[in-house]
């Protein structure tokens, strides 16, 4: 008997809520659709206004004057990392780890990092003789 009456209430519970149709006249829909853009373009300005306003106080503080600069990194697990920095003329070794920091030596003599290869143009023409071959093959 119990189980009756809550089957019927979750059977009425839907009807209950349910409010009646209105009609909607198009200039209703075309007003809450012009609502709708206008609140769009307002959001998608508001992005352009504070990714602008962003680069211009990154150009205030050029990253070239800085005092601490970050020489190589290496990853050791998933939330540690080796971190080579240099402040001024000296290079510091240091340890991140979960939120701490720890310094592990500082270099008796600064190391210098080899230059990096210009990039082959041979590899990319034959990258793209690869991807071409590749495309062809495939019906």
């Amino acid at each position: 008997m119990r189980s009756l009456a809550f089957l019927s209430a979750l059977v009425a519970l839907p009807v209950l809520a349910a409010e009646p149709a209105t009609s909607m006249s198009s200039t209703d829909m075309g007003a809450q659709l012009t609502k709708l853009m206008l609140g769009l373009l307002l959001v998608v300005g508001l992005i352009f206004l504070l990714a602008w306003l962003l680069r211009r106080v990154q150009q205030m503080n050029p990253r070239g004057t800085q005092v601490i600069k970050l020489i190589s990194s290496q990853a050791l697990g998933p939330r540690e990392r080796l971190v080579l920095v240099q402040v001024g003329s000296e290079q510091v070794l240091i340890g991140l780890s979960g939120g701490r920091i720890t310094p592990l030596h500082v270099m008796q003599e600064p190391v210098h990092l080899p230059d990096a290869e210009p990039a082959n143009p041979e590899f990319a023409q034959r990258l793209m003789e690869l991807l071409g071959k590749d495309h062809k093959d495939k019906p």
